[in-house]
């Protein structure tokens, strides 16, 4: 009896010992069964964040890994670009990036990342944004718009998704190339500042595609004119500010997609990999073209990379001709 007694405990020490074991080698693995985030500067459902969410899912169906979408909307997009920045470089923490990381370093007196704190995945592509004004505003085109802010110097707002987005940067040089004067109110995201149009606590927004269509196609604000330099296939009625009135003007924002600074390239290779993968289906094209993407580039992470580069260069140089500073 003491010896099957002594044999069951050396037998189940033994299973202890494997369990043990077996589950270190599992932990070992987790980095390729781990969530992989996505990590967005705004809030939930504007232009980045809805993009960002076709491609989460679809990376997802690939690659068998959970990719989820993470907010971390605040000071001007800051605290997420810091994050990802200082973020462990395993491949896990990615950041999903409208034009606002290549603006902030210029606009803000300081910010705790650089442009060289990121390594790029992607280039996703690009979107143009609407210029939407409040339904009780006697304004049915850009001129309208104008000739208001010159009657009115200094009275009329305009809201953004948050400073230095590019849903602020569009209005501050419609502004300029206007030579009027108007008020900035920024907010945390685009349906914030939306709903502000929507309600007349600000007159104007220059918002994402999508969020903003939705709301003129039900009749809750009036389309002054799109951003880009062509008219958006979803929006092929809405003329561009350049045709209707405000020569040689153009924004586009995009979507980029990072990791952390010392992220090994053979992770970055697969990321982009997965990425490349996602974008080059029709599905994805086609609901990401609906969600306001015009142009899906699908660039490599060199290409990224040197594309934020221009962006900051050239975001920087209007910024200073500006003179716009953020604390």
């Amino acid at each position: 009896m003491n010896c099957v007694r002594r044999m069951t405990v050396a037998s189940l020490l033994a299973a202890c010992v494997a369990l043990a074991l077996g589950t270190s080698g599992a932990y070992a693995q987790t980095p390729s069964v781990r969530p992989i985030r996505l990590v967005i500067p705004l809030t939930a459902g504007g232009g980045a964040d809805t993009t960002a969410r076709i491609l989460a899912q679809k990376l997802s169906e690939n690659t068998g890994q959970n990719f989820i979408v993470e907010n971390r909307p605040g000071a001007g997009g800051n605290i997420a670009f810091d994050f990802v920045a200082k973020a462990d470089p395993d491949g896990h923490t990615l950041l999903y990036s409208p034009v606002a990381i290549a603006i902030n370093p210029t606009l803000f007196e300081k910010v705790n990342y650089r442009i060289e704190d990121f390594v790029g995945i992607s280039y996703v592509g690009d979107a143009p944004l609407l210029l939407v004004a409040n339904n009780a505003l006697p304004v049915r085109n850009i001129t309208d718009l104008i000739n208001l802010a010159k009657a009115r110097p200094g009275e009329v707002r305009f809201s953004s998704s948050s400073i230095g987005s590019s849903s602020h940067l569009a209005s501050e040089m419609m502004r300029m190339m206007a030579g009027v004067e108007m008020l900035h109110v920024p907010y945390r995201g685009g349906p914030q500042a939306l709903q502000d149009v929507i309600g007349g606590q600000v007159e104007f927004a220059t918002i994402a595609m999508p969020e903003a269509l939705a709301q003129v196609r039900a009749g809750r604000v009036r389309a002054v004119g799109q951003t880009g330099i062509k008219r958006s296939p979803i929006a092929p009625d809405i003329p561009t500010l350049d045709e209707s009135g405000l020569k040689g003007y153009t924004v586009m924002t995009w979507y980029l997609v990072f990791a952390p600074a010392k992220t090994p390239a053979a992770i970055v290779q697969r990321r982009h990999e997965e990425f490349d993968k996602a974008l080059k289906v029709q599905e994805v094209q086609n609901r990401l073209r609906d969600a306001g993407i015009t142009e899906i580039v699908n660039g490599p992470p060199d290409a990224a990379m040197k594309f934020v580069q221009s962006e900051y260069e050239r975001w920087g140089n209007i910024i200073r001709e500006l003179k716009l500073k953020a604390n």
